[in-house]
């Protein structure tokens, strides 16, 4: 076969590089420049160039190379001609009528050729076609070998999402090459997002639901594939619940007593909606009850018949008698019988004779004189009015003026019983006080009683008081002359044995009125920086502050002022205040009530049910309530009772005279509530009246049932002692307790010595509920010279500082608590963080109010600032801020004395 002269150079190339292959020389690709002057027509172009492709595990793959014209073609792989052993070539003509050489040429390429370079870069092969004109270079095709690992680097988890929530379910598929793709299946169907709008895959293949819906309760799982094979993630339950909801309230029963005093209620359930899929029961009651009274029907009955009247002329007299005695009312019954009764009278009484003419003129001749007498005694009468009116008005003591009356000098008398309290009303308020008598449940069995005996104890408010401050008294009295001059605070006592008063800071403080157990906590940075205000505490009696209750509500706790209202703060301060309820959920509903500026109370906070973006929220203990707020006012707790089992804690005094110097021995028994301000007060009467504890306090639960509380002494030798009460036992109604009005009642025994050497004294007191818990006093003591019982109230003698400000008020150092802050607040992935502070202080029944707050460990550590302050054990809080495994725990290890 003749060869064109021009194709002569390309071959001889052709074949010393084929020559230098064999030989196993490395040679470098030398392209042919074209000749001078050939057309650019005649270059190979490729009709087939070599593509990407992926080696799946063992399987060679097969590049193909095509051109025209083209006389020789190669291929080479990362810069190294492949053998021509190596290639398959097919040579043919375009077929059209220039009839250009073409050529196609194959070459495998295995897994071990590309793992020989893998890793240092990626293994390419490129064509390279010869023609008379020169050399043509195809594009580079790269060859990589296929894989899927095993393992997704991010698996979907299980959730359980509330009615309507967003849902979003992770996946990080597994390496490989070419990348996978991600598909989802739900119950083993595939989710399209085309199908259904309310799901969507993101570009990171993380599945969306927008809005979870009942039917997306199913198990997910992430479906990751590519040419080499398919993985599947583990399955992810995803369940939908839905919280229960109250359905509304049914009307309120009919009242269970058709007469007096019974109870209604209403109830609701959990079905708007009902709970499913383990969502939520509802909280709260389902049943309410009120009480509720019905005028009970008065049936009427006749009072006592009048006395016969005068016989008359027809020889009959009457007597009436009124349905009045009670009168009928509330649709009771009318009287039966007659009103008027007639009978004929006595035959010596009747007049049988009739009047005639002349005892007509009679009657009318005495008619006339009778008229003539008052007219001219009218005419008198108005004579001398006259001449009084024309008297010298200079002219005094008169004797015709003052004759027959006589100077009287008016005194009060004095009572039978010297240790009676006699209180002078305060004319000052609007507020009224029951100074009343007891007025005992009229009992068949037992004796009238005598009110000279039994009295209820109004708190007295005439006392001198000075506030214990650093401050000199005329300060105190200056700063509440300025509070009285606002409007609101026209009601704030003058004295200042009830309130607290300080300057504070950014570095917070505290006041407390001693003996109280009313306290304010002002946390560091409460009070924003720069500003400096004066707050005040003070505690209202509660006859002086009109406090609304409605239904079976009650007065739990004493009501207290912080203020001024108005200022800002930037953090919760902690208002702390005694309550004597007995708080179960199950008979109780509690309230935190606020007073306006207005003068209106209002709920402000129904415990149990707070939310933690609350302005309020309250930490409720058993003797205690810690009140969370921003906003400083007027506050008080009230209960509702939702059944007879709802209790107040009642704590039981006995008093008597450190001193007898006469025959009579009172003993005072108060009824007072289980809260420090009302025990301080009673102590502070006492040490006035000179009177000494005798027996050990003790606690009485008072029930909600609307049954008096009975008081009775017993077992007191007649031989020395004789009692002067009249009746087995003293009462006080229940609504003065319950009601709350009054902090503390008392009833008085008082005893008669026979002989007036007698000193011993030995009795029982008692003091009971009727159907109720009951208390029983064992009195023996001698009443010249027992004061074994003394120490138990010298607490409440003991003063206090009632404001201090900066670090003193506080017992945790502000350096440690700031590094305290500092490492707990972060949340740590081992868990020792702020929320296991919680769960050992036992607070963790607040994690979502703490939660809500820029510092949830500040507020922890304030609370416990406000709990235990000035007695608490800081040991104890190191030891168990040492305990969470913090690194650097050391630091928080302090001891008393480097605070």
């Amino acid at each position: 076969m003749a060869v064109r002269p021009g194709l002569w150079p390309a071959i001889l190339g052709i074949v010393l590089a084929a020559w230098l292959r064999g030989s196993g020389a490395q040679q470098s690709a030398t392209v042919a420049s074209p000749a001078p002057g050939a057309s650019p027509d005649l270059l190979p172009h490729f009709l087939v160039e070599p593509e990407d492709v992926y080696i799946v595990k063992n399987k060679p793959v097969l590049l193909v190379c095509k051109a025209v014209p083209a006389t020789q073609i190669f291929f080479k792989c990362n810069g190294e001609w492949v053998r021509q052993v190596d290639h398959v070539t097919e040579r043919s003509t375009d077929g059209s009528s220039a009839g250009l050489p073409t050529m196609e040429v194959r070459i495998n390429v295995s897994r071990q050729q590309v793992e020989k370079v893998f890793g240092l870069e990626e293994y390419w092969c490129q064509c390279v076609a010869w023609s008379s004109s020169g050399t043509t270079k195809s594009q580079k095709a790269y060859i990589r070998i296929a894989y899927l690992r095993k393992n997704f680097e991010q698996e979907p988890l299980a959730k359980e999402v509330s009615l309507e929530q967003g849902i979003v379910l992770p996946c990080r598929p597994p390496e490989g090459i070419p990348p996978a793709e991600v598909e989802w299946l739900r119950n083993e169907d595939l989710v399209d997002p085309s199908l259904d709008p309310n799901v969507y895959i993101t570009r990171e293949h993380s599945l969306v639901v927008r809005q979870a819906r009942l039917a997306d309760t199913a198990n997910y799982t992430c479906v990751a594939k590519n040419i080499v094979a398919r993985r599947r993630s583990a399955s992810a339950a995803v369940v939908v619940y839905v919280n229960g909801g109250w359905s509304t309230w049914t009307e309120w029963s009919v009242c269970s007593a058709s007469c007096g005093r019974g109870w209604q209620k209403r109830s609701r359930s959990c079905t708007n909606p009902a709970p499913l899929n383990g969502g939520a029961f509802c909280e709260g009651q389902n049943v309410q009850k009120t009480a509720c009274a019905t005028l009970c029907p008065v049936d009427g009955s006749w009072s006592s018949w009048s006395k016969w009247s005068a016989c008359g002329l027809d020889c009959t007299h009457w007597r009436s008698r009124e349905c009045s005695d009670p009168a009928p009312r509330n649709g009771g019954e009318e009287c039966r019988g007659a009103d008027l009764d007639t009978r004929n009278c006595t035959s010596d009484l009747c007049l049988h004779t009739a009047s005639g003419p002349e005892d007509v003129a009679l009657y009318i001749g005495l008619v006339a004189v009778a008229v003539c007498l008052i007219l001219l005694l009218l005419v008198l009468i108005l004579i001398y009015c006259r001449k009084k009116e024309g008297l010298d008005s200079d002219v005094a003591d008169s004797s015709i003026l003052t004759s027959g009356f006589q100077p009287v000098s008016i005194k009060p008398n004095k009572a039978d019983n010297p240790h009676l309290l006699t209180i002078q009303p305060d004319l000052s308020t609007t507020t009224t006080t029951y100074q009343g008598s007891l007025c005992p449940r009229q009992d068949g069995s037992s004796p009238k009683f005598q009110l000279s005996n039994g009295h209820l104890l109004s708190p007295l408010g005439g006392g001198r008081h000075t506030l214990h401050h650093s401050s000199p008294t005329s300060e105190a009295e200056e700063f509440v002359s300025r509070l009285s001059t606002q409007n609101y605070f026209r009601t704030l006592p003058r004295g200042t044995s009830n309130m607290a008063y300080g300057t504070f800071n950014f570095l917070g403080g505290r006041l407390m009125i001693p003996n109280t157990g009313i306290s304010l906590l002002i946390p560091p940075d409460a009070i924003p920086r720069g500003k400096i205000y004066e707050i005040y505490l003070t505690l209202h009696k509660p006859e002086d502050v009109r406090l609304p209750l409605a239904g079976c509500q009650t007065l739990l706790s004493p009501i207290v002022s912080c203020g001024p209202p108005g200022v800002l703060l930037t953090r919760p301060v902690i208002l702390a205040m005694d309550h004597c309820g007995e708080p179960r959920p199950d008979s109780w509903s509690l309230y935190l009530k606020k007073q306006s500026c207005e003068g209106s109370w209002e709920d402000v906070l129904h415990l149990g049910e707070e939310s933690p973006c609350h302005l309020y929220y309250c930490q409720l203990e058993a003797g205690a309530c810690y009140v969370f707020t921003e906003q400083l006012g007027r506050f008080a707790l009230v209960g509702e009772a939702l059944s007879v089992a709802a209790t107040k804690r009642l704590k039981l005094l006995l008093f008597a005279p450190v001193a007898c110097t006469s025959l009579e021995y009172s003993i005072r028994v108060y009824c007072l509530h289980d809260t420090h301000d009302a025990l301080k007060e009673v102590v502070q009467l006492e040490k006035q009246l000179g009177g000494q504890l005798i027996q050990e306090p003790r606690v009485l639960h008072f029930k909600d049932s609307y049954h008096n509380l009975r008081l009775s002494i017993h077992d007191v030798p007649s031989s020395l002692w004789k009692s002067k009460l009249l009746v087995s036992y003293q009462e006080i109604p229940f609504y003065h307790i319950w009601n709350g009005t009054q902090q503390y009642l008392h009833c008085t025994f008082t005893l008669e010595r026979v002989n007036p050497s007698t000193s011993d004294l030995a009795c029982k007191v008692w003091v009971w509920q009727v159907e109720g818990d009951g208390q029983s006093f064992s009195i023996n003591c001698n009443i010249t010279k027992d004061t074994r019982f003394a120490e138990l109230l010298a607490l409440e003698s003991e003063g206090g500082v009632p404001a201090l400000v900066g670090p003193s008020a506080f017992k945790i150092p502000f350096l440690i608590r700031q590094k305290i802050i500092t490492s707990l607040d972060p949340p740590c992935s081992r868990g020792a963080d702020w929320r296991t502070l919680a769960q050992k202080l036992h607070l963790d029944s607040h994690l979502s109010f703490f939660a809500s707050k820029p510092s949830p460990t500040a507020m922890i550590l304030n609370l416990w600032e406000a709990r235990h302050f000035p007695n608490g054990n800081l040991g104890q809080l190191a030891a168990a801020v040492a305990g969470l495994g913090q690194p650097d725990a050391g630091l928080f290890t302090v001891s008393e004395a480097e605070c």
